[in-house]
């Protein structure tokens, strides 16, 4: 049985890497973390069994990564320390500093599930996995931003062209500066092969173009609900093509994919997700899809 693999953004979920939040989230400062107005974290907690239910009823094995109170809070958005190709897994660098020990994380959870290691990326080389999207099989693209640089992409291109994979880099605008969040993952989120939600004003032109000339059918995400949620509106995660998890509030958003054929579920995640600027596809990081 095939355990790991997982060039696509949307086919099943048959496998993916998790981590509840608990000790170190409860006793995380707000401001040296950048959580928001909104965050609490028993609340937290809550919300995050009930996305947890959502992820298991769709079918998918989850491995989890516990909690030993490493004071490791973002920890629980497990898609950013790590990337899991059809060859192996690769250990990224955070961008973030306070996250800087988590990929050491996810090779530990990875050697116990039997996944090999593709490679990692070294300093100064910089990789979130929250700047990577599979726009198919052979076709990776990278957000360089403040989370991501060209070092980064540069070898990931040395690790992945010799598999076929063509790896390109999009600059991303400054938007809310260097402290906020913004991956290429906060103005794209595939739900299909061939769709895909978008906030066109951040989207890089010469990617706008590129999936257009893929033809991925493009939804554009209302821009009252995208700037209410600081992004979060957008951040979508499919268990297969077209059945999504999004989280509760955004009803406009959640109205134009259900018009483009998409089932959507929710959860409340202003504790959670918003106040800790990371949505359902943070909270997990696939490993087989498929």
């Amino acid at each position: 049985m095939q355990e790991y693999g997982c060039q696509s953004m949307s086919l099943p979920l048959k496998r993916v890497l998790m981590r509840a939040p608990n000790a170190s989230l409860l006793q995380a400062d707000p401001k040296q973390w950048h959580y928001g107005p909104s965050f609490d974290a028993n609340r937290a907690f809550a919300q995050f069994q009930t996305f947890h239910s959502l992820v298991a009823a769709s079918g998918s094995e989850i491995i989890f990564m516990e909690d030993h109170n490493d004071g490791l809070a973002d920890a629980m958005f497990t898609h950013d320390p790590s990337l899991v190709s059809d060859h192996g897994a690769i250990l990224l660098n955070m961008g973030k500093p306070l996250r800087k020990a988590e990929p050491a994380l996810h090779e530990q959870a990875y050697i116990q599930a039997g996944i090999p290691i593709l490679g990692r990326i070294e300093a100064p080389g910089k990789i979130e996995g929250g700047d990577c999207i599979w726009l198919d099989a052979h076709t990776l693209v990278v957000g360089r931003g403040f989370r991501s640089n060209q070092t980064g992409i540069e070898q990931l291109q040395a690790m992945l062209t010799c598999h076929g994979v063509t790896v390109l880099g999009f600059d991303l605008p400054v938007w809310n500066g260097a402290e906020a969040c913004l991956h290429l993952m906060s103005v794209i989120s595939p739900l299909a092969p061939d769709l895909a939600l978008i906030y066109a004003p951040l989207v890089p032109t010469a990617l706008y173009q590129l999936l257009q000339t893929k033809g991925i059918t493009l939804i554009e995400a209302p821009s009252e609900e995208f700037a209410a949620s600081s992004g979060l509106s957008l951040n979508v995660l499919p268990t297969s093509p077209k059945e999504c998890i999004m989280i509760t509030g955004f009803p406009a958003t959640k109205a134009a994919m259900e018009a483009a054929g998409c089932r959507v579920q929710t959860f409340d995640g202003d504790a959670l997700c918003i106040a800790c600027e990371g949505g359902p596809t943070c909270l997990t990081r696939p490993i087989l899809r498929s």
